[in-house]
């Protein structure tokens, strides 16, 4: 018994919980705005939805990384940050590894197909092989932009869960255009805005890491953007990607499908104020990365790596709290929305308070 509650710790560590379940919770609040915005509710079919692509998103992406540290079995050992994984501990062998990963990436794909719908099961199966092979086969070891193109895996859970609320959809397979438009055409702006959301986050989220861990990825041969541009250039483009963000965060009417700047309600109109003081209160800490820091320690870089995930966080519940706004019989229209301005002002005031 010991010994299969072992095997199965280790089979669950393999699947980078903690990573899995934000990344859950992304496709989560996708789920509860498609409800609030579209059905103006949140019922106990939001609740079993929410179930399946958790369970459904879990196990797809959890297959994934399996089969990613089987991949990366060979420099994991070398690597402070991951020699404590259970392959390079021996806690489990590589086949097992492979095997696990490739079953419940099945299951997972499965169960979304019959429990959700065929464009939320072929979003989750996308990622899978994108993250599997684009990323961890070929450009991590290839590519500095690894990261950035490889960041197209991590922003596909708000488009499952989106997906997976809308209802019945199918793949049409009549032409090539047809079923592109039935892959991306899901009812909405919103999963994509999310999409793009971490997708221009990622970059300077892990370029953060890399800064002050730029040596240990130069000694396992994985080219990240430090050790193979430098320091300068690696700021340099964390910081293009962080005025996207603050230019995105002046688009986030238009993920409610609201196009008209000049007759926008109040709530819209603080959700942009929201955003946007919250993405430069992010950037802030991008643009102040010293580079001339101890490459072990570095804590301008690893303070806006820590924010960030702070920042991604508040972004998805604006977005969750402005969608309350549709929800008109709680008579919320006004609070889900002044409740994000108090939450993301309290946040900051606490964080810089931390500092000082």
């Amino acid at each position: 018994m010991t010994e299969a509650r072992a095997l199965g710790k280790s089979l669950f560590s393999l699947t980078k919980p903690r990573v899995v379940v934000l990344l859950q919770i992304t496709a989560m609040c996708a789920i509860l705005s498609h409800n609030l915005i579209e059905n103006n509710k949140i019922n106990r079919d939001t609740l079993e939805i929410m179930m399946v692509v958790f369970i459904g998103g879990y196990l797809t992406a959890g297959g994934a990384n399996c089969i990613n540290m089987w991949y990366d079995r060979d420099i994991d050992p070398i690597m402070t940050r991951t020699s404590k994984r259970p392959l390079p501990v021996g806690d489990i062998t590589p086949n097992e590894a492979l095997i696990f990963g490739i079953l419940i990436s099945i299951i997972g794909t499965v169960w979304l197909l019959e429990m959700a719908n065929e464009v939320a099961a072929f979003w989750a199966l996308f990622s899978i092989l994108f993250y599997v092979f684009i990323y961890t086969i070929w450009l991590k070891r290839t590519s500095v932009q690894n990261i950035v193109i490889g960041g197209i895996a991590g922003s596909t859970p708000p488009v499952i869960g989106w997906a997976a609320a809308e209802g019945e959809l199918e793949l049409a397979f009549s032409s090539i255009l047809d079923f592109m438009n039935s892959i991306v055409n899901i009812g909405g702006y919103m999963p994509w805005f999310m999409f793009l959301l971490i997708f221009l986050w990622t970059p300077p989220h892990f370029w953060a890491l890399a800064l002050y861990r730029s040596e240990e990825y130069e000694k396992v041969g994985v080219p990240m953007m430090p050790n193979v541009k430098g320091k300068e250039r690696t700021l340099f483009e964390m910081k293009i990607y962080s005025i996207f963000l603050i230019l995105l965060s002046l688009t986030t009417p238009l993920a409610f499908q609201e196009e008209n700047y000049l007759d926008l309600d109040f709530n819209m109109y603080l959700a942009i104020i929201n955003s946007l003081i919250l993405s430069i209160w992010y950037v802030v800490t991008v643009w102040k990365i010293d580079i001339s820091e101890n490459n072990d320690i570095m804590p301008t870089a690893s303070y806006s790596f820590f924010v960030s995930l702070t920042y991604l966080a508040i972004m998805f519940i604006i977005l969750v709290l402005t969608s309350s706004t549709f929800y008109q019989p709680l008579d919320i229209s006004i609070n889900g929305a002044v409740f994000s301005t108090v939450l993301i002002l309290y946040i900051i005031f606490r964080k810089r308070g931390g500092e000082e």
